[in-house]
């Protein structure tokens, strides 16, 4: 186990992923923070738009925030371009990454996301009935932006498997969890924003996450540590390694667990990239079968996929593809329209109290296997290791989150008319809408070009595939589904109104 004795608890913050997520996510968060004194100063992001039909091409893409206007589709398109390239430079050069090569890989995986993300807006993929008369359509495939995220993956894992030099250089700036964690910074900002007009709602889903994660943390991680001893027979610390995994969240937690029970090199890297594969595949499947078996309960449906899906990066993407199809399929039913995001939200609200037990789930395996399994002579655990290993990117999560709460309920006492909440959200909407759905979007666009399934292939996983998949698809998707109905049936989506 790694020595953190003599670590500082503000170690990594200038040079670790998890703290660029923080970062990169409160910088733009205070931009739009300044609209309550007056000016937009993130309204420029460029927002994609339903197009096709009678709707020209052109009209797919526009600046968020009205006072852009002027700028138009390719103007918004590149200051956005301006404003990420920059931010994320700078952290590539504090991580020490190859920032030329970051620079050119970001560019490329920029320019291919936003093409994606607006030709896969055309009204025969995204519009429903509610609205595809506009575009002069009698039939489309009602998956909203869903469709943008599918076509981001698929086209992300030609180039990681079939132009796999090219996908190489790219990895430099195919960055899934950094882009996930930031965006997860901004759903923060989102739940504050819903906040604002649901409190209540907010509130009681927040409750209703952390009882179901506890509720299943305590489930999960000894059956799956079960399951690999017991019926697969496989040693303790390769159990503990991969239990942590399918489990809790994903690489994060079996990198944690590793280092905890000084498991080898291997075990972690072989886990890891079982954890990307199966994340893939309920990234593609799980959302579908949800929503088609669960619509009366969309809510129990994304609670019960974060607590199922393994890494962050699969979690909020699969969120937003549920989210995506699940409203558009109600539109399609019976013409009523959920609002956006609290179905993405209600996933990643489990996944991110989940993500809060890494660091002392870590620490508490590192006391069993120092003080009991593997016990020498004076050796002790540092209580630091809780904090070091617990995920930053939380902190910014919840701090943008309490930060518009704080407008709504002590600066204007609750009153969701104020003119202060009205301004607030004037900043809030392009930072919780189109950032966070762009840095989605480059999300799906990283996984697949990461993904090198022959490579995968070609390990000898062994035993450990038919754990990963008796444990997450037998035991846990099961669990995650009692659970998710036990703390979250009959909560619904609010309607949209206006």
């Amino acid at each position: 186990m790694e020595d953190l004795t003599h670590r500082k608890w503000y170690s990594g913050m200038t040079t670790s992923e998890d703290w660029w997520a923080v970062w990169l996510g409160l910088a733009f968060f205070f931009l739009g923070l300044l609209s309550i004194f007056g000016p937009d100063l993130v309204g420029w992001v460029a927002k994609p738009a339903k197009w096709g039909g009678t709707v020209a091409l052109s009209h797919g893409l526009k600046p968020a925030g009205k006072a852009y206007k002027s700028l138009g589709p390719w103007g918004s398109l590149f200051v956005t371009y301006a404003f990420f390239t920059v931010a994320t430079c700078i952290g590539a050069f504090a991580m020490k990454w190859n920032v030329k090569k970051y620079f050119i890989g970001w560019t490329f995986i920029f320019f291919l996301t936003y093409a994606i993300w607006v030709f896969f807006h055309h009204a025969f993929f995204a519009a429903n009935i509610t609205n595809r008369a506009k575009f002069g359509l009698d039939w489309s495939l009602s998956l909203g932006g869903g469709a943008s995220f599918i076509a981001a993956l698929a086209i992300g894992l030609i180039i990681g498997n079939f132009f796999k030099g090219f996908a190489n250089f790219l990895s430099e700036a195919a960055k899934p969890e950094w882009f996930i964690k930031t965006a997860i910074v901004y759903l923060g900002v989102k739940v504050g924003y819903m906040a604002m007009k649901a409190a209540g709602f907010v509130f009681h889903l927040a409750v209703a996450g952390a009882a179901a994660t506890i509720v299943a943390y305590l489930i999960f991680w000894p059956g799956t540590y079960m399951i690999a001893r017991k019926i697969f027979k496989l040693p303790r610390k390769t159990s503990a390694v991969l239990s942590s995994g399918i489990s809790i969240c994903g690489v994060s937690a079996a990198v944690a667990t590793a280092g905890a029970v000084r498991a080898k090199p291997i075990i972690t890297v072989m886990v890891s990239a079982l954890i990307v594969v199966y994340a893939v595949i309920e990234l593609v499947i799980l959302p579908p079968i949800f929503t088609a078996t669960m619509m009366n309960q969309p809510i129990v449906a994304g609670a019960s996929l974060g607590m199922a899906v393994k890494t962050d990066g699969a979690d909020a993407a699969a969120g937003a593809v549920l989210d995506e199809l699940m409203r558009n399929r109600k539109a399609d039913m019976d013409g009523t329209q959920w609002e956006e995001g609290w179905i993405t939200t209600s996933a990643v609200m489990t996944k991110i109290w989940i993500d809060m037990f890494i660091g002392v789930w870590a620490f508490v395996l590192a006391l069993v296997w120092v003080y009991r399994i593997d016990r020498k002579p004076g050796e002790e655990v540092p209580f630091s290791e809780i904090w070091h290993r617990f995920p930053k990117f939380v902190l910014g999560y919840f701090f943008t989150w309490f930060a518009y709460l704080f407008i709504l309920m002590v600066i204007a006492g609750g009153d969701a008319h104020a003119p202060i909440v009205a301004a607030a959200k004037v900043g809030a909407k392009p930072v919780e809408g189109v950032m966070r759905k762009l840095f989605f979007m480059l999300t799906f666009t990283s996984i697949g070009i990461i993904t090198d399934f022959k490579k995968l292939a070609e390990a000898r996983f062994g035993r450990m595939i038919f754990v990963y998949f008796v444990a997450l698809f037998i035991f846990i998707v099961p669990v995650a589904l009692i659970v998710g109905y036990i703390f979250h049936h009959g909560m619904m989506v609010p309607i949209v109104t206006s």
